[in-house]
């Protein structure tokens, strides 16, 4: 309801920027301009509501209130129908997990025997320079 509430505020916008011309009869048609700052004052006008009728926002809080709740509840009842049918895990399809590797070293090793020794490490050395042309 709501979207369907905007796209016709945003169309009749767009309606008002369309027509440039005059209207029928000669007389001037609204420019965007107009269409513009009317539409800045309608929002205002609409903000400043809860001050004039404040049972009018109330009954907005509590409408908004309702719809949250049945789309939490929408939504809670989709969830336990999807996880229904997609709930138990696929065994059959691999994905590219990583195997564990086996201890080489054994638990009696400790902590360090992922170390690698200084004089196997690899060392970065410089790229040759680039002959001139």
């Amino acid at each position: 309801m709501g979207f369907l509430i905007r796209t016709a505020f945003w169309f009749s916008l767009v309606l008002l920027v369309l027509p440039l011309g005059t209207g029928p009869n000669g007389e001037n048609s609204v420019s965007p301009l107009q269409a513009i700052f009317a539409a800045r004052e309608a929002v205002g006008d609409l903000a400043g509501i809860c001050e004039r009728k404040p049972d009018v926002c109330e009954t907005g809080k509590a409408a908004m209130q309702t719809i949250g709740v049945r789309a939490r509840e929408s939504a809670r009842i989709a969830y336990q129908a999807l996880d229904e049918q997609f709930g138990q895990p696929d065994t059959a399809t691999q994905t590219g997990s990583v195997p564990e590797a086996a201890p080489e070293a054994g638990p009696e090793a400790g902590p360090k025997a992922d170390i690698v020794p200084i004089e196997a490490a690899a060392v970065p050395t410089p790229r040759p320079a680039a002959p001139a042309n």
